[in-house]
């Protein structure tokens, strides 16, 4: 695919999430205790995430018949192939069933196993963030970069808690501790996809997360990259993706942010 479709691709793409992300407001205080479903331990999901991977499994699939697809509610079956959507229809399901105004429809394209497209809308606000390879990236037409801070001390770092996979938690509680002593603050906003978002706009200047699926970073993390940013797993590698484990920063901060986080994960290796 070139150039020219690539960036016509991820306008449609951006147009028809659109779409989508007016089906899930509107929804948003019809969703009743009996209509949630707990797929695993802390992990929700109702009739809202299901229809809206239902449209844009329909509508990606119009806009690019050859591609197969990767979805978190798995409507449609996940297969591999040449060119593949990687979609979680709904990041931040428990916040939109708290009626918690910070979740977000993410979609990423995968070409030889490399994401060459990445949206993410935030629902509440209706910011589209998006990116294509070697492109840049945006939120609403306008060019995003990364943060410029250049000291630890005045960063605002985003994450993830743990909320099933406790294996690693008390290498996690050592790196907030870090965070917490060493910079402006943390947040924990519950979607990852949007922390990604917004750390390439320069909102947050870090974040840091595992037990992380494909769908909730793949789109997130081509904005970081695209917008300048820098990312890599735990031990500093390129499995970021679908190795469940992820951190993104800016340039500035990278090395520290992952020496902290390695040290702490992988201290006996």
């Amino acid at each position: 695919m070139n150039q020219e479709n690539l960036i016509n691709l991820t306008n449609l793409v951006c147009k028809e999430i659109a779409i989508v992300s007016d089906f899930i407001n509107a929804e948003l205080k019809k969703v009743s205790s009996k209509d949630i479903e707990t797929k695993s331990l802390n992990s929700l999901v109702s009739y809202v995430d299901k229809n809206a991977e239902i449209q844009l499994v329909e509508k990606l699939g119009n806009l690019l018949p050859a591609a197969v697809f990767l979805t978190e509610e798995e409507t449609i079956e996940n297969l591999e192939g040449e060119y593949r959507w990687i979609i979680d229809p709904l990041d931040g399901t428990t916040n939109f069933l708290h009626q918690l105004p910070f979740f977000a429809i993410s979609v990423a394209l995968e070409f030889q196993n490399e994401i060459i497209l990445g949206v993410v809308y935030e629902v509440n606000r209706k910011e589209c963030f998006y990116a294509w390879k070697n492109g840049g990236a945006f939120l609403n037409g306008s060019k995003i970069e990364i943060s410029q801070k250049t000291k630890m001390s005045d960063t605002l770092i985003a994450t993830g808690f743990p909320y099933y996979d406790y294996e690693g938690v008390k290498s996690y509680f050592e790196v907030l501790e870090f965070f917490i002593k060493n910079t402006r603050g943390v947040r924990r906003l519950g979607s990852a996809a949007l922390d990604l978002a917004y750390v390439a706009c320069g909102r947050f200047d870090a974040f840091y997360e595992y037990s992380l699926n494909a769908w909730d970073v793949a789109a997130g993390a081509l904005l970081v990259k695209e917008a300048g940013g820098r990312l890599s797993d735990f031990q500093g590698g390129d499995n970021y993706i679908f190795g469940k484990e992820m951190i993104a920063s800016s340039p500035h901060i990278f090395d520290e942010t992952l020496e902290i986080v390695k040290n702490a994960f992988y201290k006996n290796q």
